[in-house]
C-alpha cells in the first residue's frame, strides 16, 4: 500500500482549528512509522512548515485519523495527533474537540456513515482518551449541510452548527477528575488546581502570576518570564498528576484564569502549552467549565456563576459556552455530559505527496 507516493486526505476547518484528516488504513499501523510520515507531510522542523501542508501554528498543525469502529454501539474511531511545528514531534496523548467537529464531514465523504433525513448523530470513540462523544449535524434530505447562521468566536462568518456532546469525561486521561487528590494545592509557591476533565490541565489564577488575565495572545506570547514560570509549574504538576516527565508533551495544558470582564462566567487564557491559544480549545473549555462548577477549585473561586449549567468562558477572540451536567459523586463529582456547539468547513480533498 505504501509503495504509492501519494496518500488521500482532506483538509477541514474544525471549530477554531484546521487539520488534515486521513483514513487509518491509509497510514502505517506502526506508530513510529506513522508519526515519521505525519512529520514529513506537515513539514515539521521549520517555523513556516514551508515544505509541508502544516499551517505554521499549533492550531493548524493537527491531524485526525478516522476509521470505522469495531466497538459495540460506536460508529467511528478518532485518533488525534498534534504535530509539532518547529519540533519534529507527534503527540497523541491529548485530544482535540475542534478537530473532532470535522470528523462527520470526513466520514460522509469517505462513505463511513449513512445520513438521516433531517439531522444525524454519530457516536465517536476518541482513542486518545477512550471516551465517547456524540456528534450531531444538520442533514436535510440526507445531505450534510455546511452553510447556516451559527457563528463561533475566532472564525469569520457563519455556518451550520455541529453539536458535540462529550460523555463521562472526568478523569479522561488519568482516571481521576482530580488526579493528585486535591482540588487546590501549592506548586512553587503558587496555588493551583490540577483537573482532568476531557484533558488534563493546570489552572492558575492570573493575579498570582502578576498579570490581569485579559491580556491579548501577543502580550502573553512575548512575556518570556511568565511562560518560563508557567512551564516550571506545569512540569511539576505533570509529575504529580501521574503523567511522568511532560517536558516533551503538550499535556497537561494550562489555563490562566481571572474573573469575567465581558459578562461571561470566567476569563481564560489557554496555553497550548508554550504559547497562548488564539481563542480556546474545546476540551480545555470543558475542563475549565467543569472546574468552575466545583467548590474549592481555583476556577470556582474566580467564576461568576448563575443558577444554570452553562459556563461562558471569555478568551482572546471572544467567548465559548459549554453546558455541563454535573452529578455529585462519592469521592469526586461525575461529569455526565459536556455539550458545545462548533462549526466545520471542508477546504480541500485530494492526495498528499509523501515521496
Amino acid at each position: 500500500m505504501f509503495d504509492s507516493q501519494f496518500i488521500p486526505c482532506m483538509l477541514i476547518r474544525g471549530g477554531t482549528s484546521k487539520g488534515v484528516y486521513f483514513l487509518s488504513r491509509d497510514l502505517p499501523d506502526e506508530p513510529t512509522l506513522r508519526d515519521q510520515m505525519l512529520i514529513k507531510i506537515m513539514g515539521s522542523g521549520d517555523v513556516q512548515q514551508i515544505n509541508g501542508i502544516g499551517g505554521g501554528t499549533t492550531l493548524t498543525s493537527k491531524v485526525g485519523i478516522i476509521s470505522p469502529s469495531p466497538a459495540s454501539g460506536v460508529d467511528l474511531d478518532y485518533l488525534f495527533a498534534q504535530v509539532g511545528v518547529e519540533e519534529q514531534v507527534v503527540d497523541t496523548k491529548p485530544s482535540c474537540g475542534n478537530i473532532l467537529s470535522g470528523v462527520l464531514a470526513f466520514a460522509v465523504e469517505k462513505g463511513l456513515i449513512q445520513l438521516d433525513e433531517t439531522s444525524t448523530t454519530v457516536r465517536v470513540r476518541n482513542l486518545n482518551t477512550d471516551t465517547i462523544i456524540e456528534v450531531t449535524a444538520e442533514t436535510p434530505n440526507r445531505t450534510l449541510r455546511f452553510d447556516g447562521s451559527t457563528s463561533i468566536d475566532g472564525v469569520p462568518g457563519t455556518a451550520s452548527p455541529v453539536l458535540l456532546n462529550f460523555l463521562d469525561v472526568g478523569g479522561a486521561k488519568t482516571g481521576r477528575l482530580f488526579p493528585t487528590g486535591y482540588t487546590t494545592e501549592t506548586i512553587l509557591g503558587f496555588t493551583v488546581s490540577c483537573v482532568d476533565a476531557a484533558v488534563p490541565m493546570v489552572h492558575i489564577a492570573a493575579h498570582e502570576l502578576g498579570i490581569n488575565g485579559d491580556e491579548c495572545k501577543q502580550d502573553i506570547d512575548n512575556n518570556r518570564p511568565l511562560l518560563e514560570k508557567v512551564e516550571a509549574i506545569r512540569l511539576i504538576a505533570g509529575e504529580r498528576m501521574g503523567l511522568g516527565d511532560v517536558s516533551g508533551s503538550v499535556i497537561p495544558k494550562v489555563a490562566i484564569l481571572s474573573a469575567p470582564k465581558q459578562g461571561g462566567t470566567i476569563t481564560s487564557r489557554y496555553l497550548v502549552p508554550h504559547n497562548c491559544h488564539a481563542s480556546h480549545a474545546v476540551t480545555g473549555a470543558i475542563c475549565v467549565g467543569a472546574a468552575a462548577l466545583i467548590d474549592n477549585t481555583i476556577t470556582h473561586q474566580l467564576a461568576s456563576l448563575t443558577n444554570d449549567s452553562a459556563v461562558c468562558i471569555e478568551h482572546p477572540s471572544g467567548k465559548i459556552e459549554v453546558k455541563i451536567a454535573l452529578i455529585p459523586g462519592g469521592e469526586e463529582p461525575i461529569i455526565a455530559q459536556a455539550a458545545l456547539v462548533r462549526t466545520a468547513r471542508p477546504l480541500f480533498k485530494g492526495e498528499v505527496f509523501i515521496g
